[in-house]
């Protein structure tokens, strides 16, 4: 096992600039995900991590070794792709045992290391089926034990989950996380599903247009997210957005034009520079209480809006407001029902809120 640094990662398609200066440091037995939408350069920076793809600037060290330009088979790394790569026409233990035997491992090591594999994977049972006898969860677990047996310093894997159902995609998120803990093999995992990223990650590298946008624990990506984006990508339903102006006069306010929201004098201190400037606000639905629900010591702004539309999810209730030219989400338990049509007045809490740079998007609060 080894940690990973990137360094000032560059790629180019042509035209397209994949990545825009990636620089990562992964730990040594950490489990790290690259999350972020279609397209940010994720699978790409992991392609180059395998020695797949080349960078055109930058380096990729394993420890204080310079892998930027070794082959694949020099790395010492094991990939799972997204399809599950098994070869139809061997038997289970075939599959598993074969990156050894092109390593020129002796039999009886790879009988040893192929049952360990497979113990550890639950597919014991299973070494003398072929493929097309398992499921698709049986196969993707195939592919895991044929990436671990080899006892690789990295483990790369590419959306392995996205061609299972759901309640499968749930197991299997459990039992990968368990499995690198056990091995404790250094694990980069890439996925645009930002509830495998809160669930798997030790932390969480949040990428977009070939940049990385914020790196943290799954908790302080979600609690204080960096930009408007990270703001906005990670957490379901999205968070509330909205601009409001800056107000430090007599009253300390932000003007959103439908509603004021008061400002404690620790938060007018940090917006002082932005006094009289327009700013983004953010509030996560969930923080936001129809009136008669809210926390009794909760101190923050009523708003009043039109419930627009409401979602009966079983175990939330999703309601979309109206309030002027604004629209806003609040996240409750299943266990209230509101109608369409109906006026709702809500309430949040100060402490809160998030206030990002109208401009850059980046947090101010």
């Amino acid at each position: 096992m080894v940690d990973v640094k990137l360094r000032g990662l560059v790629k180019r398609f042509g035209k397209t600039v994949a990545l825009r200066g990636i620089d990562l440091d992964i730990r040594d037995g950490e489990f790290i995900v690259l999350l972020g939408p279609s397209g940010c350069g994720k699978t790409t920076t992991l392609r180059i991590i395998a020695g797949l793809e080349k960078p055109d600037e930058g380096r990729v060290l394993f420890g204080d070794k310079d892998v930027t330009y070794l082959p694949p088979k020099d790395r010492n790394v094991s990939m799972v792709f997204q399809s599950y790569a098994v070869w139809p026409h061997m038997k289970v233990r075939d599959n598993i045992a074969f990156p050894l035997k092109i390593r020129g491992v002796p039999q009886e090591e790879i009988e040893k290391r192929v049952k360990w594999a497979a113990q550890l994977l639950q597919i014991d049972e299973l070494l003398d089926r072929y493929p097309h006898q398992l499921s698709g969860g049986q196969r993707q677990r195939v592919a895991v034990a044929r990436a671990i047996v080899i006892e690789p310093d990295v483990l790369l894997m590419d959306e392995p989950l996205s061609n299972l159902d759901a309640l499968l995609r749930v197991k299997m998120r459990s039992e990968l996380k368990k499995l690198q803990r056990r091995i404790g093999v250094t694990t980069i995992y890439v996925t645009h599903d930002q509830v495998e990223a809160m669930t798997m990650g030790d932390r969480i590298a949040v990428m977009n247009a070939g940049k990385i946008q914020q790196v943290g624990t799954p908790e302080e990506i979600y609690l204080k997210p960096a930009n408007t984006f990270v703001a906005g990508f990670v957490g379901s339903p999205q968070m509330n957005f909205f601009d409001a102006t800056v107000k430090l006069n007599e009253e300390k306010l932000l003007d959103a034009g439908e509603f004021t929201i008061p400002l404690t004098d620790d938060l007018a201190k940090l917006l002082q520079d932005y006094n009289g400037k327009t700013v983004i606000v953010g509030i996560r639905p969930e923080y936001m209480y129809p009136k008669e629900l809210a926390p009794k010591n909760l101190v923050g702004p009523e708003i009043k809006g039109v419930i627009d539309f409401v979602e009966a999810l079983g175990s939330d209730t999703i309601i979309h407001l109206r309030v002027g030219d604004k629209h806003l989400v609040v996240k409750l338990s299943g266990s209230h029902h509101y109608r369409i049509g109906e006026e709702l007045t809500v309430v949040f809490g100060l402490d809160k809120i998030h206030i990002f740079d109208k401009n850059t998007g980046k947090a101010i609060i």
